[in-house]
């Protein structure tokens, strides 16, 4: 099933996809999700926020479902199985539901939700955020991207209504439980020897913007004693924040840097970087945060832009608080999926939709597909195909025993 979607926003030099929110690639998407859902005779639904929702059985506040899905959106030269795989397996698992003559109780859910990689406007989770409340649409639609284009004009362009975006109660309701399975960004399985596990909880991240305002001039003319560069603190940060990561046991990266105007013969006037910073310690990720503004002689930062000394501004884009996942809910899918030994349970540094529905108390849990190189957010990404179908399985086994 992953096969209809192989060639859909690839990028034929690397093999990486290419699939930003409201592109054309995520509309054909949408498509194919809509496709799967007609040919399985499923409600297709999509809610004020541009997530989708195919139903099997008719939810309600007073009969809400049990959901399982993902996302289909990609990283910037991301891998396959990042997102995809979770919505596969979700229709692949109510296949196996049906081949077993299987009746729930409850109405059976997938979910496909927007923008959940955040490439093209910044915010991780938009769709489950946005549903959620977590993220006003005030904020949220006056996001840009590269080009300058908000969220609000993008959604239009692709026909949908950006003014109604926002917490969606009546959408929430529908949902009892929530179960995504994703394929593993990380090496536990194989430690493990296990293909299928559960997640423990998600570690507390966020995404940093630094602007390093100098003086652009030009590059052969200026004496080095008169440049106003803005290189040189931007180059001390990046050092910073691995020095820092290791002092706290937490990671960093800089992995997106915009550079204006960006001429190979000119000083910059400015210099754009984005930090990602990670750890199971909330106190030590913000720590590591505050340390860098101070190298770089700005204001400890907060959620909204502000000028420091020295020309650096640093505004907070997003943050996810730990998530610990319901450990009822979390055990009990150990044993079912684990079938004689109890699926392994594994804590992880990668944020999900689920962990942001399990925030605004919608009870839910993760199921992890194994990543033989651990390997993700890259065109090398990979999954066995006896894992995937493992996955698929396990997941069954899983919405069986919650529609009881």
């Amino acid at each position: 099933m992953l096969e209809p979607l192989a060639h859909i926003g690839r990028d034929p030099k690397t093999g990486g996809y290419l699939r930003d929110s409201w592109s054309d690639a995520d509309l054909e998407l949408r498509e194919w999700f809509a496709g799967e859902a007609a040919r399985r005779g499923l409600d297709l639904r999509e809610d004020r926020n541009g997530n989708l929702w195919a139903w099997w059985g008719a939810p309600s506040p007073e009969r809400p479902g049990v959901v399982t899905g993902s996302h289909l959106d990609s990283v910037r030269q991301g891998g396959a199985y990042d997102g995809p795989l979770g919505v596969v397996s979700a229709f692949a698992a109510l296949d196996l539901l049906r081949g077993r003559a299987v009746t729930p109780s409850v109405p059976v859910g997938v979910v496909c939700f927007a923008d959940e990689e955040g490439a093209r406007f910044g915010v991780p989770c938009m769709g489950s955020r946005l549903l959620t409340g977590v993220l006003s649409p005030e904020r949220a639609l006056g996001l840009t991207d590269d080009d300058g284009g908000t969220l609000a004009e993008a959604m239009r362009r692709a026909g949908r209504r950006p003014e109604r975006a926002g917490r969606d109660d009546e959408t929430l309701a529908d949902v009892g439980t929530f179960v995504e399975l994703h394929v593993e960004q990380g090496r536990g399985l194989v430690t493990e020897g296990r293909p299928v596990g559960v997640a423990a909880a998600i570690w507390p991240h966020g995404r940093w913007r630094f602007d390093f305002r100098g003086r652009a001039d030009h590059a052969g003319t200026t004496g080095l004693a008169d440049r106003d560069d803005p290189m040189l603190p931007f180059a001390r940060m990046v050092l910073a924040a691995r020095e820092a990561a290791q002092r706290r046991g937490v990671v960093a990266t800089v992995g997106k840097v915009r550079v204006s105007p960006g001429n190979a013969n000119a000083i910059p006037g400015l210099v754009s970087a984005w930090l990602d910073a990670r750890g199971a310690d909330e106190s030590e990720v913000r720590g590591l945060v505050a340390d860098l503004a101070q190298a770089v002689g700005a204001d400890e930062p907060g959620a909204g832009p502000g000028p420091g000394p020295g020309g650096v501004d640093v505004r907070e884009e997003s943050w996810t608080p730990v998530v610990d996942f319901d450990v009822a809910l979390r055990d009990r899918l150990a044993r079912v999926a684990g079938g004689d030994t109890p699926a392994p349970i594994l804590p992880t540094g990668a944020g999900h939709d689920a962990g942001i529905l399990a925030a605004a108390g919608v009870p839910s849990a993760m199921l992890f597909v194994r990543n033989p190189t651990g390997v993700s957010h890259s065109p090398d990404e990979h999954a066995e195909r006896a894992d995937c179908e493992a996955g698929v399985v396990a997941l069954a086994d899983v919405l069986e025993d919650l529609c009881r």
